[in-house]
Order: C-alpha cells, then structure tokens, then sequence
C-alpha cells in the first residue's frame, strides 16, 4: 500500500510551502493524513525544517527557531511547524520520535537535495531507545483520552496508532506512522470499524461502556508488548552518526540555503 497525495493536495500544498519565509530543507504531511485516517474535514499538519541565515545565528540574542501558522488557506484548514535545521537535528539524534515520522513521511511536499541525505541519517539514527518515547507517548495518549467526559474514537485511534507503530519499530528497526499499513501485520480486527467512524464523521459519538474495558485491556496487552518488543530489539543503544549529521548541519547552514 502505498502513500500518495492527489495531485489537488499537492499543488495546494507546494503553493503554501513555497511561500515559506525561509528556505525549506524538508516539508512533509503528517498527522491524520499520514496516519490513514482523515475525515473530510481533518486539517492538513505540515511539518519540515528550515535553514535560517548565517546572520541569524550568529548574533547576541537567541533567533526564532520555530515557524508556526495555523489557519485557513486556499481552502485548506493548515497546521504548519517548521523548525530550523540546528534544532531539528538536535532533537533527530535523541529518541525522539516526532521528528523521525516528519523527515520520513512518504508524503512529501517539497524537498531539497540534501533530504535524501537527511532520511538515510534518520533512519541511522533509530535507536531502541526510541521505544521510551514511544511508551511515554502512549501513557499520554491514554491519559488524555481517559480524562475525556465523553470517549470518543479519535484519541483512541491516536493510541493504537503509536503503539503499534512502536512496537514495528522495535520489532523491525523501520518507522512506519501508517495505522492501516500497520494492521496488516498485527491484525487486530476492531481498527477497521473505528477508522471507518472516525473517516464517515462518527468520532464524535462517544464509545459504550463495554467498549471501554475492552479496550483498557487491549492497550494494557499491547504496551506489554511494547516493553517486551523493545527489550528484545537488537536496535543500537545511540543515535551512531551524531558526526555525520552535525557535518550536515554545518554544510547547510555555510551552503546555499543558509545564504
């Protein structure tokens, strides 16, 4: 199963991207859309990185490192976060898997040459610790969902995703952020009917009772066994090349895009 974008999307999006104020290494559509459960009505997450100015950086106060706009654009409701590239790599080479599923969304909306290089660094940079950000992640996830007067299918859809995508990444060392790409390996029969409600406008109908204890087991049965998936992963215990990518990082803030 493959992941695209329409073309529509895609124009509407590289308009949007292109307007950038400053030049974009990467920029990438993640939430709902990447995770295979959008409803019509889903706001589309852009999320990249950028190159600030040499001039930016190197003064006496700290620069803005986040760019952030949230709003309607060209008929897209549009939730965009870029972070310059120094701090994007300093969060890259800890167990951080937020900027993991960023820099390897297969949607991809604008890229420079430097991307490809980028992505193969991600991937090297996967280590078993990122099994902790992905449990913390998860206890979060069910803590929110937990605190709701009214349970609801999205943030439970939220939860299964990250825990199934930790438990993948422990088990097979790939990131894969994609819920139903997910399910074809763990089967679990329930994920298509919740997709199904939160993609027709559903989500908003709160679970019955019985539903809930039936899913309070099932995320205590799969943080199991994303404990047990990551202390059994033969994954590195550090992120291996730290130099490599702090050579990029100097190569792009001394290159082009740092101009």
């Amino acid at each position: 199963m493959e992941l695209s974008l329409a073309d529509e999307d895609l124009a509407r999006l590289r308009a949007i991207a292109d307007g950038h104020p400053e030049p974009l290494v990467f920029a990438t559509v993640s939430g709902a859309h990447l995770y295979g459960f959008p409803s019509a009505d889903s706001d589309w997450d852009l999320r990249g990185a950028h190159v600030l100015p040499l001039r930016a950086v190197v003064g006496l106060d700290e620069p803005t490192e986040t760019i952030e706009r949230m709003e309607m654009v060209d008929g897209i409701e549009l939730d965009l976060v870029t972070h310059d590239i120094r701090k994007f790599l300093r969060m890259l080479v800890k167990p951080n898997g937020y900027v993991l599923e960023q820099v390897l969304s297969p949607l991809v909306v604008r890229a420079a040459s430097e991307h490809a290089e980028l992505r193969d660094l991600a991937r090297r940079c996967i280590t078993r610790h990122h099994g902790h950000h992905y449990a913390g992640f998860a206890r979060n996830q069910k803590r929110l969902f937990d605190g709701e007067a009214e349970k609801r299918v999205k943030p439970l859809l939220y939860i299964y995703r990250v825990l199934l995508t930790g438990i993948h990444l422990m088990q097979e060392g790939e990131l894969c952020a994609n819920l139903p790409r997910l399910n074809e390996k763990f089967g679990l029969s329930f994920i298509p009917e919740l997709i199904e409600r939160k993609v027709t406008g559903a989500e908003k109908a709160a679970l019955p009772e019985p539903d809930l204890a039936f899913h309070d087991a099932e995320f205590a049965r799969l943080f199991g066994r994303l404990e047990e998936a990551q202390a059994r992963c033969r994954l590195p215990e550090r992120c291996e090349p730290r130099a490599e990518v702090d050579a990029l990082l100097r190569r792009l803030r001394l290159g082009t895009l740092g101009r």
